[in-house]
């Protein structure tokens, strides 16, 4: 596999904005279909796009979170699968440069610059909590590993070349294997039946007695010991995807109010684009989308500052801001997605439309994670100068 190497930030969102527009084509069908998106993510992995985190010193581009925001923004704006599946691939790059050895960093790094892809296998189902994790990790007596346990949610892992698996190991400290996808002893079950994102395959990945070297296991609990930026950067990535839907979302019901929707008798206008109530709605939707872009990319700019001097006070700013953006996006997304309806006519719930999968995608997507969470984490922060948890989540 060969992938083009991306060199700068300004060249990683021209190739998103092109890649968005290609997508977006298909996106209603593919999504009526549940048309699985391997030519598409072929495409994103030949653009060089999953690669634009590696460290310059690698030879990647190591773009700002500023700029990894924009391009998840971009691609979810015109499909929120899509847009979807890499986001834990990008995580889990930040794990290798984070708690990766020199030798470890190299060769995966080599590979992402290749085009390779990282999936994910870190959730669970049935556990306590969403941290319960019982996936084991069990030394064998020449330093590997066996790997037994079973994931779900797993996003991006039917199509991925290495798929991340979260896990314990013997003295209960968490721990990354990177895990090649047709290791012996791996399944991976598309079973996934989400009413939203349906082509993102976040199935089940079985994990039965699977042999991993020593050097594919990386310390993960080391990365929560200090300031960290893990859970922040993971969350930018899921507000941008909810700020993206909304975006994609305004657009499309403004395309179908100015071509297909008819004035309500009442109004005394001649086309429903001329409505001054409907115009009323656009605007109070167009703030909603522009307060969380705005959002959005104040969240990416705390990450970039905590990234340049990175102590416990910076850390905590960024997590708050990203905590801040993901709660407004959250809330944005339902609800353009929903109000689309609601300013299109009746005609918009037409099923053949597929209208409704900008809805789908964003309820299923702020599904996440708690947004009343985060909500109580700002409070703390703003009211007590209490910093966020260290958990990954924020």
């Amino acid at each position: 596999m060969s992938a083009h190497v991306i060199t700068d930030d300004t060249e990683a969102l021209a190739v998103a904005a092109a890649l968005a527009e290609e997508f977006r084509a298909g996106a209603s069908a593919r999504d009526t279909e549940r048309r699985l998106p391997r030519e598409e993510l072929g495409r994103l992995s030949a653009s060089g796009l999953l690669a634009v985190t590696v460290p310059a010193e690698h030879g990647g581009a190591d773009v700002t979170a500023t700029t990894l925001a924009e391009v998840f923004r971009l691609l979810a704006s015109a499909d929120g699968s899509l847009a979807q599946i890499p986001q834990s691939h990008f995580a889990y790059v930040n794990v290798i440069r984070r708690q990766g050895s020199e030798e470890q960093r190299k060769f995966f790094f080599a590979e992402l610059l290749a085009g390779r892809r990282f999936g994910n296998a870190q959730s669970e189902a049935g556990t306590r909590h969403v941290q319960d994790i019982r996936t084991r990790l069990e030394p064998r007596p020449d330093g590997s590993y066996l790997l037994t346990g079973v994931k779900h949610y797993s996003t991006g892992a039917l199509f991925a070349d290495w798929i991340p698996v979260l896990a314990r190991a013997e003295d209960d400290d968490l721990h990354v294997a990177y895990v090649p996808r047709d290791a012996p002893g791996l399944t991976v079950v598309d079973d996934w039946d989400g009413m939203g994102q349906r082509t993102t395959a976040s199935g089940t990945v079985r994990l039965e007695g699977v042999a991993v070297p020593a050097d594919r296991v990386l310390p993960h609990h080391l990365t929560f010991q200090g300031p960290q930026l893990h859970g922040a950067v993971a969350q930018l990535l899921h507000a941008a995807i909810d700020t993206g839907i909304a975006s994609g979302a305004l657009a499309e019901a403004a395309a179908f109010v100015r071509t297909k929707s008819r004035p309500w008798f009442e109004s005394g206008v001649e086309t429903a684009a001329e409505d001054p109530l409907l115009i009323q709605r656009f605007g109070e939707l167009a703030l909603q989308v522009r307060a969380s872009e705005a959002l959005l990319r104040e969240a990416a700019r705390a990450v970039d500052t905590a990234r340049g001097d990175l102590t416990d006070d910076t850390a905590a700013e960024a997590s708050v801001a990203v905590a801040v953006a993901k709660v407004q996006a959250a809330q944005t997304a339902v609800e353009v997605a929903g109000a689309l309806f609601e300013v299109s006519g009746t005609r918009s719930a037409l099923n053949s439309l597929n209208l409704h999968r900008h809805w789908r995608d964003a309820r299923t997507h702020t599904l996440h994670d708690p947004t009343r969470w985060k909500i109580q984490h700002i409070g703390r922060y703003v009211l007590n100068g209490t910093r966020p948890p260290r958990h990954g989540l924020l």
